[in-house]
């Protein structure tokens, strides 16, 4: 009999991870703790945005392959492999990872667990936490019942793309028997070609957070470097270009601007780090400290620049920020760089209009007194500045030519995704960050 799968969580992982795995043949379950969640998915809409998930959930439900629930019964009874795919946010007033939903998930599901069934975490968490759930399961659950660890690596606006064709597959096992039934989840990726890695626990549970951490230094390694582009004169896009030829660097993740933010990056290198020091290894990983503190600074200077440009003061002066979302291709606004600068602003004195193609209504949510205009000439309408904080292509390909309503034409380019001589050309003062004034 083919294998069945579930997925327990179905927030961006978990709904993500689902489809898919319906779209590759299998039976799949989704439950979620939300009924309203588990309701929407049902009715075959996504509840977030991501490019093409919508469709492929619905010819999956449509085709019988894919469906959702609120019992763990049901979902213990159906699957013989389950994936966890539950949030790990930072903890309030602390930088570790808050495992409640990991812990909460695992101890919900045990008693409802058929005689060898696996379970295989896919969230995030601190290295350790795979053997600590064994430890419960082994007390709680069926016999035979095993634990593996297959950390996620997806990319917000390339989800399906990263779940069907990833460039490489990690798990962490401890049987044969557990990557027999890991091997055979994936084998239509598998034999793509996609290499397929077999580790311990401990091993697989850091992949991720040594990638994020990676990708992290990287983007704030050229952030700084334009720190210092601005002391000296230089510009940072083209420093980027030419030590990007270099191939043990690339040019990957080499485009200075704003910084990261999402529901990523910035928590999972803070639980790293608190982990670390838990394990006393804290000074290996102190310099992520500094990554951090880069990233965080990019915020602030663009607030200061803004000031600088307007004058040195922001009372009652009229900005429309280009971006609420902290990535493009994305709804997402959690920790947005954007967002986060549009705020400050607003909070300083300035009227700030904030305009995004699709995360508008989560941006409301969180910081319902700020303003936001669904229409982009609306939103530019009366500006004396112009930030874009998130680069949708929209916004790289507007033509500031053709651009007016404006009380005046500054713009702060905070993601280098604008051509500078294509806006000065129209009549607009141009800043960016980590390049020259002109």
């Amino acid at each position: 009999m083919p294998l069945r799968l579930s997925v327990i969580g179905t927030g961006y992982l978990g709904a993500t991870h689902a489809a898919c795995m319906a779209e590759l043949g299998f039976e799949v379950i989704g439950l979620d703790v939300d009924p309203a969640k588990i309701e929407t998915l049902a009715a075959g809409r996504v509840p977030f945005y991501e490019p093409g998930l919508d469709e492929v959930l619905a010819r999956n439900i449509e085709a019988g392959r894919l469906s959702f629930t609120t019992s763990w019964e049901e979902v213990g009874r159906f699957a013989d492999v389950h994936f966890v795919c539950v949030g790990t946010p930072q903890t309030a007033g602390a930088q570790k990872a808050d495992m409640s939903q990991v812990f909460g998930s695992v101890d919900a599901l045990a008693p409802h667990l058929r005689e060898g069934a696996l379970v295989v975490g896919k969230s995030t968490v601190p290295v350790g936490t795979a053997a600590a759930l064994e430890g419960i399961l082994a007390k709680t659950a069926a016999d035979g019942v095993e634990i593996a660890w297959n950390p996620e690596f997806l990319r917000e606006g390339f989800a399906v793309q990263d779940t069907l064709h990833p460039d490489r597959l990690v798990v962490g096992v401890r049987s044969q028997r557990s990557e027999d039934l890991l091997r055979e989840v994936y084998a239509p990726v598998i034999a793509e070609g996609v290499p397929f890695i077999v580790t311990d626990f401990p091993t697989a549970e850091l992949v991720k957070v040594a990638a994020n951490s990676f990708l992290a230094t990287k983007i704030s390694f050229i952030n700084a470097m334009a720190e210092v582009c601005e002391a000296a004169g230089a510009d940072v896009t083209q420093l980027a270009q030419a030590i990007g030829y270099d191939p043990r660097i690339g040019n990957r993740f080499l485009a200075a601007g704003l910084g990261f933010g999402g529901g990523c990056l910035p928590k999972d290198i803070r639980a790293f780090m608190a982990r670390a020091g838990e394990l006393g290894a804290d000074e290996a990983v102190a310099f992520l400290r500094e990554v951090d503190q880069i990233n965080l600074r990019r915020r602030a200077h663009t607030v200061d620049l803004a000031r600088e440009v307007l004058g040195g003061e922001f009372l009652d002066r009229r900005i429309t920020v280009l971006g609420a979302t902290f990535k493009p291709e994305s709804d997402d606004v959690r920790d947005s760089p954007s967002l986060d600068v549009a705020v400050a602003m607003s909070n300083a004195g300035a009227t700030v209009v904030v305009h995004d193609p699709k995360g508008l209504a989560n941006a409301e949510r969180v910081y319902p007194h700020m303003t936001y205009e669904p229409d982009l000439m609306k939103a530019l309408a009366g500006a004396e500045l112009v930030v874009l904080g998130t680069e949708w292509r929209e916004y790289r390909e507007l033509d500031p030519a053709t651009l007016d309503g404006m009380a005046d034409k500054h713009v702060i380019d905070a993601r280098n995704a604008l051509d500078p001589d294509r806006w000065r050309k129209a009549g607009w003062s141009y800043r960016a960050l980590g390049r020259p004034t002109a």
